[in-house]
């Protein structure tokens, strides 16, 4: 009997030291130490040859790249500069192979921003010939589902994080304004097809638009809509304060972070369906990690108090901090797709990397 009475008191000890460990009041420095950790797990598993899934080029490891790219603003320590360059290089700064697909040119966020930094042109060259063709193109087609959509047009809500930001980046580092004009005219076609005015959500693509959850109710997905308040945040940080369309980002960003504030689940995360958490009853990181970013950057901002948004963010955080093992790796982060599907501890993926170091980022400078 003591014996096992030790042994659930052991149990017990554990579980609340775990749990205090991630109580522990949030800082800069406590924010940048987790952002470290995940960062160095994550480099270390490339270095080592373990997990690089998928080209370098491809999506998931752009959306990564951006989240490299924020520590690197925050932190400037050799190695992450010397990561991203590394991969530039040996991509020779070269875009995905499928030229008019989002998700193909997502890096060009990270050629954009070390060359913002670095000023070397080779990082810009072969991004800024494809973005004079979009420019340049007429995207008209309607955006419903049909075979190779997607090669040609922001068909699908992920999309406005894929695209739209590294054309404003680009802007903003050459002074052509151009660029930011196109992806915001694009962004627009795509926001007045998928996105719902009546619950301030996106639906992932037109075939959502009549699908019901298992409880009736529409089907939200997590990461998409992360992706969307994420992607309007990245769009309005590299926009003038005195662009055109400014004020319906503004708009479109405050009436979606209402919306997610209200259906954060009580442990501060969100689960892979946003409207059927039963479901689909496990947090999930990825679309956790890019509302806390985009929360926290709306509060840096001035679009959002600080007093209401602020404890939001910090459950958030402790949300996601609760998903971090110990030696740094990032778990219940959906699988790459297109819905919601569950995801558990072990689960991981780099751009659920990415976007706990947005996040971090952010939650760093409103701590500063």
């Amino acid at each position: 009997m003591v014996k096992k009475v030790s042994g659930v008191m052991i149990a017990c000890l554990l579980c609340v030291a775990a749990a205090a460990k991630v109580n522990i009041p949030a800082n800069s420095d406590s924010v940048l130490k987790m952002m470290s950790k995940v960062a160095n797990w994550q480099m270390k598993e490339w270095e080592e040859g373990r997990i690089i899934k998928l080209p370098k080029t491809e999506w998931e490891n752009a959306a990564m790249y951006t989240g490299f790219v924020a520590l690197k603003q925050i932190d400037n320590r050799p190695a992450y500069d010397r990561f991203l360059y590394n991969i530039g290089e040996e991509l020779k700064w070269n875009t995905g192979k499928v030229r008019l697909f989002a998700d193909d040119y997502a890096i060009a966020q990270m050629y954009t921003a070390m060359y913002m930094e670095h000023r070397a042109p080779k990082m810009i060259a072969k991004w800024m010939a494809l973005a004079d063709t979009i420019v340049n193109k007429q995207f008209n087609e309607p955006l419903m589902v049909v075979p190779g959509i997607n090669h040609r047009e922001w068909a699908w809500c992920d999309a406005l994080f894929m695209g739209p930001p590294g054309m404003a980046m680009l802007s903003k580092a050459t002074g052509d304004p151009r660029y930011l004009k196109k992806a915001d005219t694009l962004w627009w076609k795509t926001s007045g097809y998928l996105y719902d005015r009546k619950e301030s959500l996106y639906y992932r693509d037109a075939r959502f638009f009549e699908r019901r959850e298992a409880n009736g109710k529409k089907v939200f997905w997590s990461r998409g809509n992360g992706w969307v308040l994420a992607g309007l945040a990245r769009m309005m940080d590299n926009m003038p304060v005195d662009f055109e369309n400014r004020k319906k980002y503004e708009q479109q960003f405050k009436e979606m972070a209402k919306k997610i504030a209200t259906i954060q689940q009580p442990d501060g995360s969100w689960h892979a369906s946003l409207y059927d958490p039963l479901t689909f009853s496990l947090k999930e990181s990825s679309g956790t990690a890019f509302f806390c970013y985009g929360l926290a950057w709306g509060i840096n901002m001035g679009l959002l108090p600080k007093k209401k948004y602020l404890p939001v963010v910090e459950k958030a955080w402790e949300a996601l901090l609760s998903a971090v093992h110990l030696d740094g790796k990032l778990g219940y982060v959906q699988p790459i797709g297109d819905k919601p599907v569950k995801a558990g501890y072990e689960s991981t993926d780099v751009y659920g990397v990415g976007a706990f170091l947005l996040a971090g980022s952010e939650l760093y400078k409103l701590y500063r």
